[in-house]
């Protein structure tokens, strides 16, 4: 591994805040015992939340985003591995499924579940023991949550298989900001009542997008993630950075979004100009009652400036990256 490529590694390690393991054996010892006990017990099914953060291995990190990036405009899925440990759902790996996505959707068919099943026959041959704990898809470009079918997915998960994972990737962001955009969820039960919370992280949601994600965000919470290495991924991980890295090198961070950088500033015109309809554009006043309107106005407003902020700044990186690019190499 070259200067630029390790500094370029080093970088993107930085930029997701992945932290290397103080103690390396007890991540990755897997006790088949301790793992049947909590499958036993099922404690979550006494606490709708009580999976409380998820933790991420930077070798099943590479393998998504990579997968996640084949895609293109298309959604892919897989599946990960891993274990529990108290209240943390640990990912150790991931694998692709072969199945068929659309731009909006994608679904295992019977190839995927065969090929998923001969699979973990294999790897447990092979002596590596930790269980499926959930799957993933991509979002391409239009950010990490969950629509009405992935909660449906998700929650026949819960009820079959649990516990379970739902992680989201998007490829298009990641590749627009260098940082992984990456969401990790799981559903409530039928009947259990969500609080409703006004801290949700800002997201910047499609126009065709926002009533899918508003109808079904009420059933499924997110869950922080973190991301860790050892030094028994580090082979593995040379290997999967020199294809992350050439496709880095090879590709123009402009021209490689400029169609999702065209969309995200229609999206948000058409978002402006909604807004803008709700005022009398002679005076300036609201068209109905002040006070039903004037906070809902101000939250979309002053969410179109962050969106808006965003973009900018994106664009000003990936500007920066290719000045930089056609100086060393050109």
């Amino acid at each position: 591994m070259d200067t630029d490529e390790k500094l370029a590694r080093k970088t993107f390690e930085l930029e997701n805040e992945i932290k290397p393991l103080i103690n390396n054996d007890e991540m990755y010892n897997f006790d088949a015992e301790e793992q049947k006990k909590i499958l036993n017990e099922k404690p979550w099914t006494t606490d709708p939340k009580y999976f409380t953060n998820v933790k991420i291995s930077s070798m099943a990190l590479m393998k998504m985003v990579l997968h996640a990036k084949s895609g293109g405009d298309i959604e892919v899925m897989g599946l990960m591995q891993g274990k529990i440990k108290g209240q943390s759902m640990i990912v150790m790996d991931a694998f692709a499924l072969p199945v068929e996505g659309t731009e909006t959707r994608v679904n295992a068919a019977a190839e995927g579940y065969e090929y998923m099943v001969d699979y973990m026959t294999v790897i447990k041959q092979a002596g590596k023991q930790e269980n499926v704990i959930g799957w993933y898809h991509s979002h391409p470009g239009y950010g990490c949550w969950l629509s009405g079918i992935d909660v449906s997915t998700q929650h026949l998960n819960q009820q079959f298989q649990e516990p379970f994972l739902a992680v989201v990737i998007d490829p298009k962001r990641t590749s627009s900001t260098g940082k992984v955009d990456l969401g990790a969820f799981r559903t409530f039960p039928e009947d259990y009542k969500a609080p409703s919370s006004s801290n949700d992280e800002f997201q910047q949601i499609p126009m065709d997008k926002i009533e899918d994600f508003g109808v079904h965000s009420n059933r499924y919470y997110s869950l922080p993630v973190s991301y860790f290495k050892s030094s028994f991924d580090e082979r593995f991980l040379e290997i999967l950075w020199s294809q992350y890295w050439m496709n880095n090198l090879s590709s123009s961070p402009i021209l490689g979004t400029e169609e999702f950088l065209s969309k995200r500033i229609s999206d948000l015109a058409i978002k402006l100009k909604k807004i803008d309809q709700n005022f009398d554009p002679t005076f300036g006043k609201p068209k109905i009652r002040k006070e039903d309107i004037h906070q809902s106005n101000e939250s979309q407003l002053h969410k179109c400036c962050k969106e808006s902020n965003k973009l900018s700044i994106e664009y000003l990186t990936n500007y920066m990256q290719e000045l930089l690019k056609a100086e060393i190499f050109n």
